[in-house]
């Protein structure tokens, strides 16, 4: 007979917890909680209510749990919240939630598109996708979703976990976890959400003596009063205070008998001869004896099996046919000791993981072994082969049985095909299960892989410690052509992780193994990896010449192909274009072609991908033109490539922001930005903080471009690559939109000189443009300085070469030949189409020396760029532009507008757009000299200004307007 409680009994605290937690979604403010506590506590109570109450409130409501089996499979509570909503809806519709399906296909496989091959989405991706799912479906009332057993959870789950927790707060979602307090990885990430104060932790302690005795009249449907004393005393010794505890025990006293219901209430009889179980194991074993003999041979393996078991592997194990298994099963859950698990049709589930603990525990530990014994090999020997699953099965089985070296073997399999799949964190787990339990002549190649999966799955510094700790192995033999393939994983996640040192460590240790002739295939794999390395800063190594190592790289493409390695193919293919833009871009394409064939004839579908995005970025800056770069996004969206795709948005980021196209810009930057920095790809994280500053500095907004950089300092800009970017497109165009050409030809010669300390294969810093033509215009370049920069590879870039065709014109005018220079005008007209701020900037630039040698139509450009600049709010050249004019004695027509610029309450208050020009420039404080200087006026009219602003904005001196001009530029327009 079940006893069990139809409410709830002394957790009203904790249903309040959960109810005011509700409340506070569905106003859009997230909430994280854990229910921590022993198993039977009440924690699946509570889960229960608060999906109860969620429903109530018209709230979706995800709701999965952790296998108890010993298994590790990777989101498997995930996938079980995920199936328990959309099985019966289908795929959600929102067309929000489009690029993330193929990332959610992870967890709910019906989602893939038929024939799209699957890609290796990282933890953070799949975590994103799922934030934003919970994020569309709270939009109306608000989300829950309920994780319960997170202790037996994969490392992979608690990633995800922690990144929905850190990133719910302005979200309506609710996160509801439940664990035992048992060490491990989901107990360190409550104690440390917990520390941050980023979710509540309520810990469960055992019913008191009252609400014991509350909880015994719920089942019995009585008063607390009517049910006899010794009862009460029974099961509050031997329950403890725990519900589940209490529920067992108390049907077995109704089963036995030894408690009854009379007409005058109940009473407790004593019959002779029967004592009372002293525990949970031996009430379960006096059950088991009253069921069957078939249905209780079936429950042990069962419980061998694991608190949840596949009906086919119990057959397999039992050898009962179809009729007489489905028979016994019926029986046993007629009995109220398992139930069919609702997440899958093939799964029956023990209703308490302590019943299959009990039910083992009422064995023999010889019994026991053997059960475990007969049915690993029944496993085995069934004529299927194992997945990782089935061998994660035997492995516990052979291990209980006392074959730990069998068990290891096992493990260690199932954990090294985890990594294969991209499950990093549990092929951690499986190989650390099995490096202890490993024989001694298997146990240093478990390592081996272990070290792999830590470093793939981002903890470099235990792979590298455990490679340390490596046995030595005999230099160039099998063991160590085997090792030379570890170090070199290891020096691919070092390069990949931007550590120059660690990764020149594991490329020496893997040259040392290999010796002088390593296998082709090595080689290859080693040449790719030290090739990728040289390019990073502070390597510490003598430059190669390029043209040996782009021989050298070719070499290890071809080999890579001929030994069968597509994906080390795949990365000499791409380092080869990368080394091939100093021949040219052509080249470069062609490289890239090689390297799209080999991963599409092998179903790589992210090198595929790699090398559209590439391709697509080789086009918009040879062009200008972001189409094949758009396409090539697409692909990323189609295939799930969250990573990829914020790469690529940040290439079309600066693209915007090169074509002045400033809302697309910030709208894929706002897209990005934070979405990259959430996930930790660092890399994509920078570009999209440097594109954001280079559109300040392209607009003349010098305090936001200096907040921008700020950013991209902080995330390691100063340590990337972009710096020569930062340098010459950011902060040397930003210095000449304030006319400022003294800075900003020192910032394009510190991308320059840091250029010439590294490598760099980036062609925007100015190096192949804009200095030049700054230089031509100063004097200080020669036509052989221009030949030069034209024949360079960054010459032939659309944005470099309408700076170089001015510079070209420049010169021909200097030397007397208007028309050869009025031609290459034309064709900067039409090459400068897609940039109208550089376009502009261009033909202020060259309108002064076109005047002085009398060419071109200078007065024509100048107020082209003068009514370019007003409109665009770049003071400093127009009133540049307007002066020049003056010079040149051409009228200069005012601009009686301008008004709507200037903020309401100045406005108001009497302020006209040339004071506002000078208003703008004080959060810089600079002196009336600049002041003059910048907007091209005398420093006795900005004295004017001045006094005029003072008044008009009633602050007492210059340091407070100045004080009031930052605050209102720190305002949002």
């Amino acid at each position: 007979m079940r006893a069990t409680s139809p409410v709830i009994v002394g957790r009203d605290e904790e249903i309040g917890l959960l109810s005011s937690a509700l409340d506070a979604v569905r106003r859009r403010s997230g909430r994280a909680l854990f229910l921590l506590g022993e198993a039977g506590i009440g924690k699946s109570r509570l889960v229960g209510e608060c999906a109860y109450r969620a429903y109530g409130l018209g709230m979706p409501v995800l709701r999965g749990r952790a296998t108890s089996t010993g298994l590790v499979v990777p989101f498997r509570p995930l996938a079980e919240a995920l199936a328990s909503r959309f099985r019966a809806a289908g795929t959600p519709a929102d067309p929000e939630l489009a690029p993330y399906h193929p990332a959610l296909a992870r967890l709910v496989p019906e989602w893939r598109k038929d024939g799209s091959p699957g890609y290796p989405e990282t933890v953070v991706e799949l975590a994103e996708a799922l934030l934003r799912l919970l994020s569309v479906l709270g939009r109306e009332a608000g989300c829950a979703i309920l994780l319960e057993d997170l202790h037996d959870c994969d490392t992979e789950t608690v990633a995800v976990v922690e990144y929905v927790i850190d990133n719910l707060a302005d979200l309506p979602i609710l996160f509801l976890g439940t664990l035992r307090p048992e060490p491990g990885a989901a107990l360190d990430l409550v104690r440390s959400v917990e520390r941050r104060h980023a979710a509540t932790v309520r810990e469960l302690g055992p019913l008191h003596e009252d609400r014991v005795r509350a909880l015994t009249g719920a089942c019995l449907e009585a008063r607390p009063e009517e049910i006899p004393e010794s009862v009460h005393r029974r099961l509050a010794e031997r329950a403890a205070g725990n519900p589940y505890l209490l529920e067992v025990l108390l049907a077995d006293l109704l089963d036995t008998g030894r408690l009854q219901r009379t007409d005058d209430g109940w009473e407790a009889v004593e019959q002779p001869g029967g004592s009372v179980p002293s525990d949970i194991v031996r009430s379960w074993a006096r059950r088991l004896e009253r069921l069957d003999e078939p249905v209780r041979d079936l429950l042990l393996a069962s419980a061998t099996l694991g608190s949840q078991f596949s009906v086919t592997v119990l057959q397999t194990v039992t050898g009962f046919e179809d009729r007489a298994l489905f028979t016994h099963l019926r029986s046993a859950v007629e009995a109220g000791v398992i139930a069919p698990d609702g997440a899958a049709p093939d799964r029956y589930t023990f209703r308490h993981s302590l019943t299959a603990e009990a039910l083992i525990s009422s064995l023999a530990p010889a019994e026991r072994a053997s059960l475990a014994r007969r049915a690993a090999g029944a496993i085995e020997h069934a004529g299927q082969p194992l997945d990782e699953d089935g061998r994660q099965l035997v492995a516990s089985l052979q291990l209980a049985a006392g074959n730990r070296a069998g068990a290891a073997r096992q493990f260690a399999e199932a954990g090294r095909r985890m990594l294969a799949s991209g499950a990093h964190g549990s092929a951690v787990v499986l190989l650390e299960r099995a490096h202890p339990l490993a024989a001694e002549s298997d146990r240093a190649a478990v390592a081996e892989s272990l070290a792999v999966a830590r470093a793939e799955g981002g903890d470099l510094d235990g792979a590298l410690a455990l490679a340390d700790a490596l046995p030595p192995v005999p230099a160039r033999s099998e063991a160590a052509a085997r090792r030379g393939l570890i170090h070199i994983e290891l020096a691919w996640a070092a390069v990949m992780a931007e550590r120059t040192a660690d990764a020149a460590l594991q490329v020496e240790a893997a040259r040392v193994l290999l010796g002088p002739s390593p296998p082709p295939g090595r080689r290859a794999a080693l040449v790719v990896v030290d090739g990728y390395l040289a390019l990073l800063p502070g390597h510490g190594r003598r430059p190669r010449d390029p043209a040996d190592s782009e021989r050298a790289v070719r070499e290890a493409a071809e080999t890579a192909e001929a030994e069968g390695l597509p994906v080390v193919a795949c990365q000499a293919w791409q380092l080869l274009a990368l080394l091939r833009r100093e021949e040219g871009f052509d080249a470069a394409d062609a490289a890239l072609e090689r390297m799209l064939s080999i991963s599409t004839e092998h179903a790589l579908p992210v090198w595929r991908v790699e090398a559209l995005v590439r391709l697509g970025a080789n086009a918009f800056m040879r062009t200008g033109d972001a189409a094949r770069l758009l396409s090539a996004r697409a692909a990323a969206t189609e295939l799930g490539a969250l990573l990829l795709t914020r790469t690529v948005d940040g290439l079309l980021a600066m693209n915007a922001v090169m074509c002045a196209r400033w809302e697309e810009a910030q709208e894929t930057i706002d897209r990005s930005a934070e979405a990259s920095a959430r996930v930790g790809d660092r890399s994509a994280h920078r570009y999209l903080l440097l594109a954001g500053a280079t559109m300040a500095a392209h607009r003349g907004r010098r305090r936001e471009m200096d907040r921008a950089l700020a950013a991209f300092r902080r995330a390691g800009g100063e340590q990337s690559l972009l710096v020569p970017l930062r340098s010459g497109l950011c902060r040397a165009f930003g210095a000449l939109l304030e006319e400022d050409r003294e800075r900003a030809a020192a910032g394009l010669d510190e991308a320059l000189a840091w250029e010439a300390d590294h490598p760099s294969y980036y062609y925007l810093s100015g190096r192949y443009g804009l200095r030049p033509l700054l230089r031509v215009l100063a004097g200080d370049a020669d036509r052989a300085e221009l030949a030069e920069a034209r024949a360079a590879p960054g010459g032939c870039l659309a944005w470099n070469r309408q700076f170089l065709e001015l510079a070209d014109a420049v010169l021909l005018g200097r030397e007397g030949d208007p028309a050869g220079a009025a031609r290459l005008m034309a064709s900067f007209d039409a090459r400068s189409a897609p940039f109208p701020v550089a376009r502009h900037l261009g033909l202020r630039l060259v309108a002064d020396a076109a005047r002085a040698d009398g060419w071109g139509e200078p007065v024509a450009w100048l107020r082209s760029a003068e009514e370019y600049f007003y409109g665009a709010g770049v003071q400093p050249v127009a009133s540049a532009c307007r002066a020049a004019l003056r010079q040149a004695g051409a009228s200069v027509g005012q601009h009686r507008g301008g008004w709507d610029r200037i903020p309401s309450p100045l406005r108001a208050g009497g302020v006209t757009p040339r004071e506002y020009e000078v208003f703008v420039l004080l959060p810089e404080r600079p002196g009336n000299q600049q002041i003059a200087r910048r907007l091209s006026i005398s420093p006795r009219t900005v004295e004017k200004h001045m006094a005029s602003l003072l008044s008009k904005t009633g602050r007492a001196d210059r340091a407070a307007l100045c004080e009031f001009a930052a605050e209102c530029a720190a305002e949002p327009a």
